[in-house]
């Protein structure tokens, strides 16, 4: 296919979450952000009924196929409209999305849920990240890689989570296995969305190796893993994972003419292979060396770090050579709730007549009052289970000390400490190994809102935090690859490192621990630990057995 050729350098970056489409324009020699659109997914997340009725099972979380493609086209376009780029100005186009967000596809490259008979069948539909009702699949995954010696365990912490791809697969086969049969690939959403935009279905190195058990140097797992997994997986790997495993930013083929039409661009826009949400803010928030740890702070929070060597740390959530940059380690922990806690605490306590903004607003002051360990409590950050260390979705939250003295605003710093204690547990893991982490940088749309967040996090992990200069820092991650991808003969760039430097940036102002709040942190997150291993770790089962009551 003819590729465009672009006079001049914007690129544009899609940015797929959990509940919404964002897109950004941004000039690749500047970094000048010239418009940025949200739209949100019509369906938002399935996780009661299909949209044409059918009730779901706890733990479930899908979402529409559809959505993607209608948010991404509203959005694009008002973000085009605003800039008032003309379409031979965008250089290239990059996209990151949750992961793992997967869904079964027929042999036209369609979600198996948009056709005809499959609508009423929900392992059809594209399973969002948060599904976590595949943790009996990734217990057995676990159980049979360990009791085989797999080697990739080493580049999961020891464990495979309930969101990634291959669990979500299993599950498919154990509860629709015709679903699973009539699948002529399961992708991930961020391949199948760049497969329609340019008619080249691939497999983003990034979602393969941290959600897809792959490794550059060894492939996929062996087809003797899969079938002790279940005899008819056995050519799991062959059958039904498609597309050539190709590195973020590489193009992977120009904008068709019907989408470039739709999205009033050039048809040949250079559109690069995906990446992870996370991963992209890597990009954003200037990241290209080890040591500097970039913290994603939004529904959930994803840790990302760049390392010279591989090391076994405990609960990663991957370990991928090359997997964000070039020549290094890409490490990725994270923590599976943390903006949804906020959320959830706000929506108990707001008033119908109070507008969820003020609500937070009076509990950040209310909060901020309280002053570290607020009349005595702590609490465990498992509202949606653990992803790291522990990588358990069948934990759950817990707060200790409550009394009839306790107020809302106590409360509500109790949550913000149990989220910066689950960092700073996630710290302790890599240091562990011996792996530096020496700065925090911080972005997200939680790190823009909430400055006493970010206080107590440099207060309890004892690290100053700088915080990315772009409030979209995954999108803009996504647009520096749109801009790789479209090259310097194209008005992008020749590397990784040039586009980084021109197009993202940090604030000025750093956030250092304050010493006198550290220390009584330190004797806080001892009482943390104490809880995390006695529920964690197997001491007591009451989480899992509360858990199956749940209706």
């Amino acid at each position: 296919m003819t590729m465009h050729s672009a006079a001049a350098g914007c690129a544009v970056g899609i940015d797929f979450g959990t509940a919404s489409c964002r897109a950004v324009i941004v000039e690749t020699a500047t970094g000048r952000q010239l418009a940025t659109a949200v739209a949100d997914y019509p369906h938002g997340v399935i996780d009661r009924e299909l949209p044409g009725g059918g009730p779901l099972g706890v733990d479930w979380a899908l979402q529409h196929p559809s959505d993607y493609l209608t948010s991404l086209t509203a959005a694009v376009t008002e973000a085009r409209r605003d800039a008032g780029t003309a379409a031979d100005t965008i250089a290239g186009i990059g996209i990151d999305f949750t992961a793992s967000t997967v869904l079964p596809i027929d042999s036209a490259g369609q979600a198996l849920c948009l056709r005809p008979g499959f609508a009423d069948r929900p392992h059809a539909w594209v399973k969002l990240w948060k599904h976590h009702a595949a943790q009996p699949q990734a217990d057995r995954i676990n159980e049979i890689a360990t009791a085989r010696g797999e080697r990739f365990l080493d580049d999961y912490g020891g464990r495979t989570s309930s969101e990634w791809l291959v669990a979500k697969a299993l599950q498919i086969l154990d509860e629709d296995p015709e679903i699973f049969e009539s699948a002529v690939g399961i992708v991930e959403a961020a391949d199948w969305t760049t497969g329609q935009l340019t008619g080249v279905l691939i497999r983003n190195a990034c979602g393969a190796g941290y959600k897809g058990l792959w490794s550059r140097a060894h492939g996929f797992p062996p087809a003797e893993f899969f079938e002790a997994l279940d005899p008819r997986m056995r050519h799991f790997a062959r059958d039904k994972l498609p597309g050539e495993v190709v590195p973020p930013g590489q193009c992977v083929g120009g904008l068709t003419e019907a989408w470039a039409s739709r999205l009033g661009l050039a048809a040949g826009t250079p559109v690069a292979a995906p990446i992870i949400d996370a991963h992209a803010g890597v990009l954003g928030a200037t990241v290209v060396t080890p040591g500097r740890m970039v913290i994603v702070l939004g529904t959930s929070t994803c840790q990302m770090l760049l390392a010279d060597r591989h090391a076994p740390v405990e609960g990663v959530a991957g370990i991928v050579q090359d997997g964000i940059v070039e020549g290094l380690y890409g490490y990725e922990a994270g923590q599976a709730a943390v903006g949804d806690i906020f959320g959830w605490f706000a929506g108990l306590v707001g008033s119908p007549a109070t507008d969820s903004a003020s609500t937070f607003a009076h509990l950040e002051a209310d909060a901020a009052a309280a002053g570290p360990g607020g009349n005595g409590l702590v609490a465990l950050d498992w509202w949606n289970g653990n992803r790291s260390v522990l990588a358990n979705a069948d934990l759950s939250g817990l707060i200790v000390g409550l009394s009839l003295q306790t107020t809302a605003g106590e409360l509500y710093r109790s949550l913000i400490e149990a989220t910066g204690f689950g960092t700073r547990r996630i710290l302790d893991a890599f240091e562990a190994e011996q792996i530096p982490v020496t700065e925090l940088v911080a972005t997200g749309g939680l790190a823009e809102r909430s400055p006493l967040l970010l206080r107590i996090y440099a207060d309890i992990t004892q690290r100053p935090i700088r915080l990315a200069t772009s409030p979209n820092a995954s999108a803009l991650g996504a647009a520096i690859l749109g801009a790789l991808a479209a090259g310097p003969d194209r008005g992008g760039h020749g590397s990784l490192e040039t586009a980084v430097g021109r197009m993202a940036g940090l604030a000025t102002e750093t956030i250092e621990p304050d010493g006198t709040a550290a220390g009584q942190y330190d004797a806080l997150y001892r009482e943390y630990l104490e809880l995390h291993d006695h529920f964690g770790r197997g001491e007591s089962a009451v989480m899992s057995r509360l858990r199956r009551l749940r209706r």
